[in-house]
């Protein structure tokens, strides 16, 4: 009975609700910041998962379902597009060189620092895509071999980590263009980024959403030549 109980959807689903809404409130009574929840909640699920000695892959196959909005958000990121393609039309040069050098570089710290610290190469593959958006990071990840619920797990922690550190960055060089200071955030810290950026400027959050979701698309379409490199 207690087996099934832990391996039930609902169990784990549950928990991870529960989890967040004790992490929330956790953070607006300490005053931790907007991302303390997310950090808390993870923390919170890990020490649950360890006492019960449940692996993740089981914990996932009861909360998996909480991945499916996904699909959905990734058909939306179309909307951005749309709307900013006068920004497209006229930062192109620099959008594209900033995704191309932010994801290589990405890309192959990840994949660099796993092998020298000889990670299981299941990790690596699930870690090289941990700096793009969720629902792109999933897709790359399947496509070249790598755990997308891992996966999923390595990006919000980049996530949170990146969106401090751009900001002592972006608070260093009080002078940075909008655009940089949104590329900075987007490409570093995807949806957790977008949100700082849109603190400081309406502006610097729609460069920094328009990064995220180029960056996105950019790396789902370069999936086959990185599974290529890496074979």
């Amino acid at each position: 009975m207690t087996t099934d109980l832990l391996q039930s959807g609902l169990t784990w689903s549950g928990a991870t609700f529960l989890a967040y809404v004790v992490a929330k409130r956790l953070a607006l009574s300490f005053s931790l910041g907007r991302n303390a929840p997310l950090i808390l909640t993870l923390l919170l699920l890990s020490a649950i998962t360890q006492i019960l000695h449940v692996p993740f892959t089981q914990y996932m196959d009861g909360a998996h379902w909480l991945m499916l909005p996904l699909g959905p958000c990734t058909v939306a990121f179309a909307l951005s597009i749309h709307r900013h393609r006068g920004l497209i039309r006229h930062q192109w040069a620099a959008l594209t060189v900033g995704i191309i050098v932010g994801s290589g570089t990405a890309m192959g710290s990840s994949w660099g620092l796993a092998k020298i610290f000889n990670l299981d190469p299941l990790i690596v593959l699930s870690l090289i895509p941990r700096s793009i958006s969720t629902p792109f990071a999933l897709t790359f990840s399947a496509d070249i071999g790598g755990h997308p619920e891992l996966t999923a797990t390595f990006v919000c922690l980049t996530g949170i980590l990146a969106t401090y550190l751009g900001t002592i960055i972006i608070q260093m060089h009080p002078s940075l263009s909008p655009l940089t200071r949104g590329a900075i955030l987007g490409m570093g810290a995807h949806a957790i980024g977008v949100h700082k950026a849109h603190d400081y400027d309406p502006e610097d959050g729609a460069f920094a959403g328009l990064v995220m979701v180029c960056a996105g698309i950019a790396n789902v379409i370069a999936a086959p030549v990185v599974t290529w490199i890496l074979a």
